[in-house]
């Protein structure tokens, strides 16, 4: 099963309906209890980012949101996006990249079923919210000048 179908299940167990649509504008959209994700997209991993994002805006946002040009429609994308970032890769991801002995984005991007278009997103925003390195369940992630992880000593 891939992250695309493991995701669209769990939108079912939520309610809602995921469907591809030849969307020319979106890559994803709700409306209601429907989520559409653009048919053209290449990859079942980009399908998966794209509905990861969408579930997020479906568990945490309310109302129309698509008028960038309001502070609080691009908060609730912020938040939508964060969330999407934690559900497909979060710190254990890179965690299990690292143990996957992956040496480049593109391994970690392929460990992680996940397009490296949204891994590098993904740590640019992971590098906003903790600054250039975080310690996290006994490994020292670095996210500048480039993903470096390292495990820690036990005591």
């Amino acid at each position: 099963m891939t992250e695309f179908e493991r995701l669209a299940y769990e939108a079912e167990k939520d309610g809602l309906t995921v469907v591809e649509v030849p969307f020319q504008c979106f890559d994803g959209l709700i409306k209601g209890r429907k989520i559409g994700i653009r048919s053209s997209i290449e990859t079942y991993a980009q399908k998966a980012d794209v509905l990861a994002e969408e579930l997020g805006h479906a568990k945490l946002n309310v109302g129309n949101i698509l008028d960038l040009s309001e502070l609080s429609n691009r908060k609730q994308e912020y938040i939508a996006r964060m969330w999407a970032y934690d559900k497909r890769i979060g710190l254990d991801g890179i965690i299990k990249a690292y143990k996957c002995g992956c040496c480049s984005l593109r391994e970690c991007a392929e460990c992680l079923d996940t397009s490296e278009e949204f891994l590098e997103e993904a740590l640019e925003m992971y590098r906003r919210k903790y600054g250039c390195s975080v310690e996290y369940e006994g490994y020292e992630i670095h996210f500048e000048p480039r993903l470096v992880v390292y495990e820690l000593e036990k005591n």
